[in-house]
């Protein structure tokens, strides 16, 4: 993708003249510079993935608002570093909570960031291709399981434009984490993305929009399928286990992501063994007979 655009954190950028992004400052190996708050509209307002539980940021959010009309509050999903901040700023403006599906797990994983937001509580829950309107825009939910069961991405067709949360990121690739995060709806939500050509650009959560995005997309569904082949060819060379395989797949990776690496490399096998190519005995993989 190249190198990210400069932004300063709690400054609103325009992106297009329906959309500008607002940068929260929380940046982290998992985060990358932080979450990217998007606000849709002009005089009536949508404001996308209100982000963490920063007051300063929600500060950033309502002066960006300015004299607008903040119509809903619209989530993507419910890992902390996206949704908290959508209390504080209806606190403050009385709008609507309205998107993903509340979700609460016990995540195992290594990522603070990421845990869930167990505060998450929606006015309304869109299902896939629902409709939210306001003065000249219209935002369709796009269920996109995967990163997590109650992902949503939303298309902005006055733009061509789609807002992709976590699912497809400018910066690196998802990390699909179970039991909830699923590799196998992960890729199917790819391809379905991938199937549309009504979009010209994507605006995720980290990192820069994504310009030809279907040709984006298919190289992340190609990397994925890089990343199993990899592990089928570690489990023939008699690597079983899988921090082995993170320290051969992922040699030239910060140490610090290796935790996030092998739940992905998890969620690989999991997809592998539900098609019946490995199975398991406790923690020693191998494919299957």
């Amino acid at each position: 993708m190249g190198l990210m655009s400069e932004q300063t954190i709690g400054v609103a950028q325009m992106q297009n003249p329906l959309v500008r992004r607002l940068l929260a400052g929380n940046p982290s190996p998992f985060t990358y510079t932080g979450t990217q708050t998007y606000l849709v509209g002009t005089r009536e307002v949508a404001v996308i993935d209100p982000g963490p539980d920063l007051s300063e940021h929600v500060d950033a959010i309502v002066a960006a608002i300015g004299d607008s009309t903040l119509r809903a509050i619209v989530c993507t999903h419910t890992h902390r570093d996206h949704s908290p901040a959508a209390a504080e700023l209806k606190a403050r403006t009385g709008a609507p909570i309205i998107g993903c599906a509340p979700l609460v797990l016990d995540d195992s994983g290594p990522r603070a960031d990421a845990s869930f937001d167990r505060d998450y509580m929606p006015d309304e829950v869109m299902g896939d291709g629902a409709v939210l309107e306001g003065e000249g825009w219209t935002l369709q939910a796009v269920h996109t399981p995967g990163h997590t069961s109650n992902h949503l991405c939303f298309a902005l067709p006055e733009a061509q434009a789609m807002f992709t949360g976590d699912h497809v990121m400018g910066w690196s690739t998802s990390v699909v984490v179970p039991p909830d995060g699923n590799m196998g709806h992960y890729l199917e939500s790819l391809e379905r993305l991938q199937r549309r050509d009504q979009d010209a650009v994507y605006y995720s959560a980290h990192g820069d929009p994504i310009e030809r995005p279907q040709r984006f997309v298919r190289g992340l569904i190609g990397h994925r399928k890089q990343r199993e082949g990899q592990i089928l060819r570690l489990l023939e060379r008699d690597v079983v286990q899988i921090p082995e395989m993170v320290l051969q797949m992922y040699s030239g990776v910060d140490p610090r992501l290796h935790g996030a690496a092998g739940l992905s490399v998890l969620a690989h096998l999991i997809d592998l063994e539900t098609r019946g190519i490995v199975s398991r005995d406790d923690t020693i993989w191998s494919l299957a007979a």
